[in-house]
């Protein structure tokens, strides 16, 4: 049965299926790599069967016209063509361009099989900390698409119904999507790349249990057969094999990102959308925050990339060295129904929900470290109804709104990180978290309310008991948890000392779930809604100015569970 963000179980065929009638030579699949710096396209053609006395012959054509030409012997297997143009036309947002492409097998003057293709001539490269389509700094303006459908559910009911799709994202302003947990059908990804769409290549990973061995054959297996049905799509600027993993999926996730770096080294890959990131080496790296309070979302993501942000200890990666996007935000439910669900309170009326919407976009367009972002989502599906589209595909705003809001130039796109910084540690730890090690110290807890005055320095918590953070219970963070909380709420207090207060930067550094307080001295300095799903850096240099004292301080938190798992340890940085 259909609940929270499970959906009707699609089985069977649901995706379009032919035959082919074929000889006892044929070309069984083709690979096209454009290289529009050296005004060519690099062929690989599969053939199967006798191979002997074959000609392969490529052909070119631009609006009709033939910009090129080329032929080779065919071999078994693996037929390579270099195959230079005379004309050179490039694929983009603004110009999606397609060359159409004749592959002609030949035995003498016989033809014994023949295909017709096309492709766009694009690069994707990475520098600094951008992702450069044709070397431009596009920021990637994408929408979550579920490709759910009413009637059929994973199955759309016309080859106009995917076009529209595509459509209807981009007149909200969006410039391509996440196909999110769902092979999506070859015909889609015709009209991406007619259309000028940029989307993420995603898999289906939703009850793989991926701390099992016995899972990893058949996985990789699907995942190399998409890669090979789809890699000569121009529309494709990203693969993204899992979506929210956990630790124990990293063997799993960092073998995929390996092979699928073989095959097709002409993207990047992302290993898993939100929540575990694991390879020695990634190629970009994201987070999903469903923050519905624009200040806090704007304050966390402004001080994630400071040029001293929060140290690699408490995220277990160069979070700051490499391309990064916020790849799932908002989810503003708007006319929820019963039983039905979007993220956070429903706005009041619709001007709340505009500036909402404006404000938590807003927040990524000006970060300039943002290549992209991820709003979810294009569509309401089944219960979960936070889309900008009711599930039959009705208008629930107005999409001039969101095209304006969505569509204006941003920062990334002025003055995008192309050169990468060292990361420095100019840190002083006043209080410690669990990833700081041996500088952690005991807090103080209680799991019934205290009270007003547990805020002040001077309240007695003798009666507390004594534990070292972090709290909680959570699926993944078994290794980092050293005192269960299993309860509603938790209220944690800890004295520390400080001795220069004139710091140029302050830093509280926590993983939350769910919402919580931080008061120093009685005073508050930093409130969180929702959760995160791991450490995270907040800057809190203004309202810790005047709070802090030389001498004995006492930090004080409250954290309140609603569902799910639940989490909470911080730590409290200065700079000078």
């Amino acid at each position: 049965e259909s609940h929270g963000c499970v959906y009707t179980r699609t089985t069977g065929i649901w995706q379009t299926v032919w035959l082919e009638g074929i000889g006892e030579s044929f070309i069984e699949q083709l690979a096209v790599i454009p290289d529009p710096s050296n005004g060519q396209v690099l062929i690989t053609a599969d053939v199967d069967g006798p191979a002997r006395g074959l000609t392969l012959t490529a052909t070119v054509y631009a609006d009709g016209r033939e910009v090129g030409s080329a032929s080779t012997p065919a071999g078994w297997r693996h037929t390579h063509v270099v195959l230079p143009l005379s004309h050179k036309r490039l694929w983009s947002v603004q110009d999606p361009f397609l060359y159409d492409l004749k592959l002609t097998l030949r035995r003498g003057d016989q033809v014994v099989d023949a295909l017709e293709s096309y492709f766009g001539l694009r690069t994707v490269t990475i520098e600094g900390m951008a992702i450069l389509i044709n070397g431009r700094p596009v920021l990637q303006r994408t929408v979550l698409d579920q490709g759910f459908y009413p009637d059929g559910i994973w199955t759309a009911p016309s080859d106009a119904a995917l076009k529209r799709d595509i459509e209807l994202s981009q007149a909200a302003g969006f410039n391509g999507a996440r196909l999110h947990q769902k092979v999506f059908e070859p015909r889609f990804l015709y009209w991406a790349d007619k259309l000028g769409y940029l989307v993420w290549g995603e898999f289906p990973n939703w009850g793989l249990d991926h701390a099992n061995p016995e899972g990893y054959l058949p996985v990789i297996d699907e995942w190399v057969e998409l890669l090979a049905r789809d890699r000569n799509h121009p529309s494709i600027i990203g693969w993204c094999p899992f979506n929210e993993t956990r630790p124990h999926a990293e063997a799993l996730q960092n073998s995929v990102v390996d092979i699928t770096r073989q095959i097709d080294p002409t993207r990047p890959v992302l290993e898993s959308s939100g929540y575990h990131h694991g390879h020695p080496d990634p190629d970009l790296l994201d987070a999903h925050d469903y923050n519905q309070n624009p200040v806090t979302f704007k304050q966390k993501w402004d001080a994630w990339f400071n040029e001293a942000g929060i140290p690699v200890r408490y995220t277990g990666g160069s979070t700051q060295r490499v391309p990064f996007f916020v790849s799932e935000y908002g989810g503003i439910g708007w006319q929820v129904g019963e039983g039905a669900w979007g993220y956070g309170n429903d706005p009041k009326s619709l001007d709340e929900f505009y500036d909402r919407y404006k404000a938590l976009t807003d927040a990524l367009l000006d970060n300039r470290y943002m290549f992209g972002f991820c709003y979810t989502q294009l569509t309401n599906v089944e219960q979960e109804q936070n889309g900008i589209y009711d599930y039959q595909r009705e208008p629930k705003f107005d999409m001039a709104k969101l095209h304006a809001i969505n569509s204006r130039q941003a920062a990334y796109e002025i003055n995008p990180p192309l050169t990468v910084e060292p990361v420095t540690d100019p840190w002083q730890v006043l209080v410690a978290a669990q990833p700081d090690t041996s500088l952690a110290r005991p807090w103080r807890y209680v799991a019934e309310a205290p009270g007003d005055a547990w805020i002040l320095p001077d309240f007695d918590d003798a009666a507390w008991q004594s534990g070292l953070g972090a709290f909680g219970q959570k699926g993944g963070q078994e290794k980092r948890i050293n005192t269960p909380w299993t309860g509603k709420d938790i209220w944690l207090r800890q004295a520390f000392r400080a001795g220069n207060v004139n710091f140029t930067r302050a830093m509280l550094v926590t993983h939350y779930d769910n919402a919580t307080e931080v008061y120093i001295n009685g005073r508050e300095v930093w409130r969180g809604e929702g959760w995160n799903n791991g450490y995270e850096g907040f800057e809190i240099t203004d309202a810790l100015k005047g709070v802090l004292r030389e001498g004995v301080n006492t930090i004080a938190i409250h954290c309140h569970q609603d569902d799910g798992g639940q989490y909470i340890d911080a730590a409290l940085l200065l700079s000078f």
